[in-house]
């Protein structure tokens, strides 16, 4: 394990960090989901797979969460991608690829328009570019399951979503709450591979009791300083697009956050050679369907 010391308006803060691959390696930098959530699933279902198949990975825990809870946190977007350049430059990513899961690909995508100059290509993996229409989206299944149950009480439930403050953090923990409980980050059915994966990462006594943990600071925090669950991102991607930046896009089928209305959007603009939909996969591609991941990652990636 590799700790880097970041500095930030003078005082010296530690993040948890590890990397993975030959320094020769194409650079790779994971932005985890969250907030309040940490690396620990893809340090040890994925970071090593990728860095055989010839990439250098880098993981972290953002400042504030995780393996980094320790360290004073702001919990802004400026602090985040400031860390970024952190990183970059203490390990000598040169232009890496950024690999944003979930949150983390709101965090890629603000960097790259930023810095477009620093990043290699954009991978957004089961990220959100507008998360209300994700909370519309989970409103509307969830009101159908609950009828097709009969389920007056989280019918009940239903009805004073849609009634509260949709900018609110109260809303949106609400809304995945329902999403969770209703198997919406799941598969429908894992695939051999799937179950095998998900069956050694169990046994990760290390790693695995760490991806059961999420912290509350961190999500608070982004929502007070940045509001980001109204955030939409989609001009941001069309800017980054137009200015030649590669973006590719990895989700699952059956992850319950996203319409097909929504994977359409993310279709019509990244193009379809660069959009790829997993079947038996749903938000956490990287263990659902691991081989077809990496597959994915060396075909796009190592190539520019």
């Amino acid at each position: 394990m590799l700790i880097l010391g970041v500095t930030v308006e003078g005082h010296a803060q530690s993040l948890y960090v590890k990397t993975f691959g030959k320094a020769d390696g194409v650079p790779l930098l994971f932005l985890h989901g969250g907030p309040g959530y940490n690396a620990a699933a893809f340090e040890s279902v994925a970071a090593q797979a990728l860095a055989d198949n010839g990439f250098r990975v880098l993981v972290y825990d953002r400042r504030g969460e995780g393996r980094s809870l320790h360290t004073a946190a702001r919990y802004t977007f400026d602090e985040a991608l400031h860390d970024i350049d952190s990183l970059c430059r203490t390990y000598d990513l040169q232009r890496p690829v950024l690999l944003g899961h979930s949150f983390g690909g709101i965090l890629a995508l603000l960097y790259a328009d930023k810095h477009p100059e620093q990043v290699r290509s954009v991978v957004l993996m089961s990220a959100p570019l507008a998360l209300q229409a994700s909370f519309d989206h989970i409103r509307n299944r969830c009101r159908a399951i609950y009828a097709s149950r009969a389920d007056s009480v989280n019918l009940r439930y239903m009805n004073m979503l849609d009634a509260m403050d949709k900018g609110s953090m109260e809303y949106a923990s609400y809304c995945f709450m329902h999403a969770a409980g209703n198997g919406f980050y799941v598969p429908k059915a894992r695939t051999k591979e799937g179950q095998s994966v998900y069956a050694a990462f169990e046994a990760d006594s290390a790693l695995f009791p760490l991806s059961k943990l999420s912290e509350w600071q961190a999500p608070q925090g982004f929502h007070r300083n940045e509001h980001y669950t109204t955030l939409d991102l989609t001009d941001t991607l069309r800017r980054i697009l137009h200015r030649g930046t590669p973006v590719y896009g990895l989700y699952g089928a059956d992850d319950g956050l996203y319409s097909a209305a929504q994977l359409d959007v993310l279709r019509h603009l990244l193009g379809p050679d660069h959009r790829l939909t997993l079947d038996s996969c749903s938000h956490n591609v990287f263990i659902d369907r691991r081989h077809a991941f990496i597959e994915a990652l060396t075909r796009h990636c190592k190539t520019k």
